[in-house]
C-alpha cells in the first residue's frame, strides 16, 4: 500500500511520442492542508518527504491515516501483519468497523442533503440525484429486507444489476448487515452467472426486471431465470423494477420495492473485524473457471478512499465521473466505496459512449459539470475514430483530471485524450493493480477418475476492452462445441491475443476439426461466436476463427503459441527457431490460412 501517494502523469516534452514522468501532489501551501496527518510524522516538509515516510515507516503512516479517515467501532491494536513469502497479509488487527457507516451515516450527520449519487440514465438529460440521507434510508430498508428474508452475516449475496442507485444500496446493505456481496457484470451470460453463484454458494440473488443500455432493453431477469435452473442452492431472488415491464415471477422471486416499503428506515450496523470479508469479485482465470478474489473490510476501504482522493486530486464539492460498470473492481473502488467514503458526489453511468451519438461522454461532462473523468482506453480509441468535433461541441471547462484504467493506453489515444478532450491542461492519470502471486507454469484438471487434462500456461490471459480473459476459458467453450446437436466437432483449439486498434487486444482462435465434421469456416465461426457469447459474454467472442488442418507443436506435443502469436501479429519474419517443431509444414499452412482469412474479412 506504500506506493499510493505517488501519482504519475505523462507530459509530452518533444515531438515523436516521447514522454517524461512527473510526480504531482502537494506543491504549495502548508503540508498539513494536503495531508492533515502530516503533523504526526516527524521530519517531512514536502510531498517527497511524505512518500518516504509511507515507504520507510509504513505502520506509522497507515496507522495515522486509518485512525483519522475511518470511523471505528473498536480501535485496532496492530497496524499490519504482512509476510508475502508466507502469503500473510493482514491490516488493522483487532479493529472493528462497518463500511456502510463509513460511507453513509457519518456523512448524513454532517451534510444529509448533499448529493451522493448522480444516476446518469441511458437517455441523456434524465439523470437522478440521490442524497446521502436518501441513500442511507434505501440501504437500511434493503438491509432489513434481507435480514427478514433470512440473509445472515457471512452469507454470500450475488448482485446482477446495471449501474443504478439500487445496485449501490444493495452493496452497502450487504456491508451493513455483514453479508458478503459479489457483483456480477450485467453483460455476463446465464452460464457465467451460474458459475459464480455456484462457486460463491449463494442462496440470494438481487437483480432487475430489465436493463436499459444504448437504447435497447436487456432482459436481465430472463438471464437470471436461466441461471437459477443450474443453481438449486438459490432460495430467493429479489427483483427491482428498472422499467415498467412486467416479467414472469416464480415462487423464488420477491418484488424488492414492495418488501422494502414494509421495513423500517433504520438498520443497526453490524460490527465487523478489519479482516472480515467485504466482497468477492470474480476474475477470468487461465484455468478455464472464474476465480473469486476476496477483499476485506478496513484495508480495502482505506485504500479506495486514499487513492480516490490523491490520485484524482478530489476535493469536497467536486463531481467525480467514473464511467466504469460497477461489476468491475474499478466500479467498486471508484464509483462506490472510494468516493462515498470520502463524502463525495459520484456518477453512475448507465449508457454507452456512442448513445445516442459519439458526443455522449462530453455532453454528460458539460451537463453534470464533471471535474474528474475516468474511463477506459478502449472507449478513448473508439471515440478518437469519430474525430474532434464531437468533443469540441461541448463545454469541458469543468474538467481538472483525466483518468485511464483497465489496459495499456497507446500513444495516439493518450495524446488525443490529453490534447483534445483535456485541451492540453488536464493531467492524465492511470491506476493499476494486480492479483496476488504469478505462476508461469502449466495448469491441469484432475478428474474424479484420476485423469489429468493439461490446460496450458497459467499466465495465458488476454485483455479485451479492459476485460481479463483466460485463453483457456475460451478454449474450453470451443472444445464443447457440438455440431447440429449430434457430435463434438472440434478436436483441439488454441486462442491467441492480438493487437486490436479499438479493444486493445482481440481474441483469435485456431480450430482443428474432427474428421467428418463437414463444417465450412464461415458457418463454424458464426456458431462458435454465438456459443462463446452465450457461455461467457459477447465481448469474449473471438474476432477471427481460423480452421487449420493441424497446429504447430513441439515433438512432445505442446502447441507453440509464440509462433501462432507472431503469425496473427503479421510478424512472420520473427518466428524464431522452429527446429523443435514436430512438423514445420504446419506453420506454412497456418500462415497461408491466416492470409486467406484476412483477405475474406477485408473483402466484406
Amino acid at each position: 500500500m506504500a506506493w499510493l501517494l505517488v501519482r504519475t502523469c505523462f507530459h509530452k516534452i518533444a515531438p515523436g511520442g516521447k514522454f517524461s514522468f512527473k510526480t504531482r501532489g502537494w506543491s504549495k501551501g502548508p503540508l498539513t492542508a494536503y495531508m492533515p496527518e502530516a503533523t504526526t510524522f516527524p521530519g517531512p516538509v514536502d510531498h517527497q518527504g511524505l512518500y518516504q515516510v509511507s515507504v520507510e515507516q509504513t505502520d506509522t503512516f497507515w496507522g495515522a491515516l486509518a485512525r483519522s479517515r475511518l470511523m471505528w467501532i473498536n480501535p485496532f491494536h496492530s497496524v499490519s501483519n504482512c509476510n508475502l513469502q508466507e502469503g500473510q497479509v493482514s491490516w488493522f488487527l483487532g479493529g472493528q468497523l462497518n463500511v456502510a457507516v463509513n460511507c453513509l451515516d457519518r456523512h448524513v450527520h454532517q451534510a444529509p442533503n448533499k448529493v451522493a449519487l448522480i444516476w446518469e440514465k441511458d437517455e441523456p438529460g434524465q439523470e437522478e440525484r440521490i442524497t446521502y440521507r436518501e441513500l442511507l434510508e434505501m440501504t437500511c430498508r434493503l438491509g432489513n429486507t434481507l435480514k427478514r428474508q433470512g440473509v445472515k452475516k457471512g452469507d454470500r449475496v450475488v448482485i446482477y444489476m446495471p449501474p443504478c442507485p439500487m445496485a449501490v444500496a444493495s452493496m452497502l446493505a450487504c456491508a451493513r448487515i455483514g453479508a458478503i456481496h459479489t457483483v456480477v457484470f450485467a453483460g455476463f451470460s446465464s452460464v457465467a452467472l451460474a458459475d459464480r453463484i455456484q462457486d460463491a454458494n449463494s442462496e440470494t440473488v438481487i437483480t432487475v426486471n430489465q436493463g436499459v443500455r444504448g437504447g435497447k432493453v436487456v432482459e436481465l431477469k430472463q438471464t437470471v431465470d436461466q441461471a437459477i435452473k443450474m443453481c438449486p442452492m438459490v432460495k430467493r431472488v429479489f427483483i427491482w423494477k428498472r422499467t415498467d415491464a412486467k416479467v414472469p415471477m416464480s415462487a423464488l422471486d420477491i418484488p424488492l420495492e414492495e418488501e422494502m416499503m414494509k421495513e423500517d428506515a433504520t438498520c443497526e450496523p453490524v460490527a465487523l473485524e478489519s479482516e472480515d470479508f467485504l466482497f468477492l469479485l470474480y476474475t477470468s482465470g487461465s484455468t478455464g473457471k472464474p476465480k473469486g478474489l476476496v477483499h476485506s473490510q478496513a484495508g480495502y476501504l482505506l485504500y479506495a478512499a486514499v487513492t480516490h482522493k490523491y490520485v484524482f486530486d478530489y476535493h469536497d464539492g467536486d463531481v467525480f465521473g467514473c464511467v466504469a460498470d460497477i461489476g468491475w473492481i474499478t466500479g467498486h473502488s471508484y464509483v462506490v466505496y472510494g468516493p462515498l467514503c470520502n463524502g463525495g458526489t459520484t456518477v453512475l453511468f448507465e449508457s454507452t459512449p456512442l448513445y445516442p451519438n459519439p458526443g455522449r461522454y462530453w455532453e454528460t461532462v458539460e451537463r453534470l459539470k464533471i471535474n474528474q473523468f475516468y474511463g477506459a482506453p478502449t472507449a478513448i480509441r473508439l471515440l478518437l475514430s469519430y474525430g474532434d468535433n464531437w468533443v469540441k461541441k461541448y463545454d469541458r471547462s469543468s474538467l481538472k483530471i483525466l483518468g485511464s484504467v483497465g489496459e495499456p493506453i497507446n500513444t495516439e489515444a493518450w495524446e488525443w485524450f490529453f490534447s483534445v478532450v483535456g485541451n492540453g491542461r488536464c493531467p492524465v492519470v492511470d491506476t493499476w493493480w494486480q492479483t496476488g502471486y504469478f505462476f508461469t507454469g502449466d495448469g491441469a484438471y484432475r478428474t474424479s477418475k484420476g485423469y489429468y487434462q493439461l490446460t496450458g500456461r497459467l499466465d495465458d490471459v488476454i485483455n479485451v476492452s479492459g476485460h481479463r480473459l483466460g485463453t483457456a476459458e475460451i478454449e474450453d467453450v470451443v472444445a464443447c462445441f457440438v455440431f447440429q446437436n449430434k457430435h463434438e466437432a472440434v478436436a483441439e483449439s488454441a486462442v491467441i491475443g492480438y493487437p486490436h486498434k479499438i479493444k486493445g487486444e482481440g481474441a483469435y482462435a485456431f480450430v482443428v476439426l474432427k474428421e467428418g465434421a463437414g463444417l465450412s469456416q464461415e458457418s463454424l465461426a458464426s456458431e462458435l461466436r454465438g456459443l462463446v457469447s452465450k457461455v461467457i459474454a459477447k465481448y469474449a467472442a473471438p474476432e477471427y476463427i481460423q480452421v487449420a488442418r493441424r497446429l504447430p507443436k513441439t515433438r512432445s506435443g505442446k502447441i507453440m503459441r509464440r509462433v501462432l502469436k507472431k503469425i496473427v501479429e503479421n510478424k512472420t519474419d520473427e518466428l524464431g527457431d522452429l527446429t523443435t517443431l514436430d512438423d514445420q509444414e504446419a506453420v506454412t499452412e497456418i500462415i497461408e490460412g491466416h492470409r486467406q482469412l484476412l483477405q475474406k474479412e477485408q473483402g466484406r
